[in-house]
């Protein structure tokens, strides 16, 4: 992959590690905290419940190993190039599920826009360097 290509999937793996690893932030937050930041982003009062505490850890925890994977690939793409691939399906595939649910349950555009265009973007752009890198190698051969 020539240089420029190889720039412009580092950056869209970087912002992919910073948009999915702030979710480490729910498996830290003390619950009052966590709540409330959820209701800072559209959520209405959350009333402590130990399976909604799991849940949001188990999510954070989820989507931090996602954002870890990530910046290992933007770190050094060459050595985790068999990942690449899966990380911006794993994003378009989400995008894609957000905005289906997000339509379906009538959410307000912040943070739901946002949300989807992020993985869409990102997954996106990932895939979009790897398809274009694979039609410069396949060119070469003919």
């Amino acid at each position: 992959m020539d240089g420029e290509r190889m720039s412009w999937l580092r950056c869209f793996l970087a912002v992919g590690a910073l948009g999915w690893g702030v979710a480490i932030v729910a498996v830290a937050l003390p619950w009052p905290l966590l709540a409330a930041g959820l209701q800072g982003l559209g959520a209405k009062d959350i009333p402590h419940d130990p399976m909604l505490d799991y849940w949001a850890r188990m999510a954070g925890g989820g989507f931090a190993m996602v954002g870890a994977l990530c910046a290992a690939a933007a770190w050094n793409p060459r050595k985790h190039w068999a990942l690449i691939p899966w990380l911006g399906w794993l994003s378009v595939l989400e995008g894609l599920v957000l905005v289906v649910h997000g339509v379906r349950l009538g959410l307000p555009p912040f943070p739901f826009y946002c949300d989807s265009l992020f993985c869409l973007v990102v997954g996106g752009g990932v895939l979009t360097q790897l398809r274009s890198q694979r039609r410069r190698s396949s060119s070469r051969w003919r």
